[in-house]
């Protein structure tokens, strides 16, 4: 079996005396997607942002593809592309603009900007400013950030907040063509019904633990929710 892209090992975190996440083991498989799912406080954005390097886990090991964050932290950073859950824009600033600043950090020539931007569907912006964009928009700029250097590892929090219905599919089209391509995405979203179309796998926390994981179908058999969608055994789940 090949070594997963990602891999938490008995990773903990504890903020104002608080113990955010508790031992947490978890995988992902190269080019799978996967969902995190759980209630406000389940640990969901703490466990991407610990992925990410935004926040150092305060015991506990993580790699993506076999490089450690502490000890190899340059490389392990190009692994990942992150989109956060939201983001304050520089003003002034345009969608090509902005990408083309992060582009430059990450050693990418401008065009590959451009590119990105065709890829969300904001190449005709012109030089209409971030800042002012509907949040669907500044959902966009964001998720073009993430794909700006075809990392191994995708990192979304709640990236479809603000969607609407089209850009909700060609989200979610978009993102089974990066699976395809070999890229691996983990992404925490509220948004059930999306997560069963769209993940190969979720995993449900709760206290910061994962209490359960699988494919949808399976989750549900899990919680003897066989005939119901995963939204309707969520709620009872989270609800018990």
């Amino acid at each position: 079996m090949s070594e997963p892209c990602l891999k938490l090992e008995k990773v903990g975190k504890v903020m104002k005396k608080q113990v955010v996440i508790d031992g947490l083991d978890f995988q992902v498989e190269q080019g799978e997607i996967v969902a995190l799912l759980g209630g406000n406080g389940a640990g969901k954005s703490t466990i991407l942002k610990m992925i990410a390097g935004v926040y150092r886990p305060d015991s506990g090991s993580i790699s993506v593809n076999r490089l450690d964050w502490k000890r190899q932290p340059r490389r392990y950073a190009e692994q990942i592309g992150y989109m956060p859950d939201d983001f304050q824009f520089t003003a002034g600033l345009t969608a090509y603009e902005t990408l083309a600043f992060w582009a430059s950090l990450r050693g990418l020539p401008k065009s590959r900007a451009k590119e990105a931007l065709v890829e969300v569907g904001l190449e005709d912006t012109g030089k209409k400013a971030v800042a002012s964009f509907s949040k669907g928009m500044r959902q966009r700029v964001m998720f073009a950030q993430a794909l700006l250097a075809k990392p191994p590892l995708v990192l979304m929090d709640e990236p479809t907040n603000g969607l609407d219905p089209y850009w909700m599919d060609t989200f979610m089209a978009r993102v089974r063509r990066l699976a395809a391509d070999g890229q691996t995405v983990l992404f925490s979203t509220h948004q059930l019904q999306m997560a069963e179309a769209l993940a190969d796998r979720v995993a449900l926390l709760r206290g910061g633990r994962i209490e359960l994981e699988g494919t949808a179908d399976e989750v549900r058999e899990q919680l003897g929710k066989r005939g119901k969608g995963l939204e309707a055994a969520f709620s009872e789940w989270y609800s018990s």
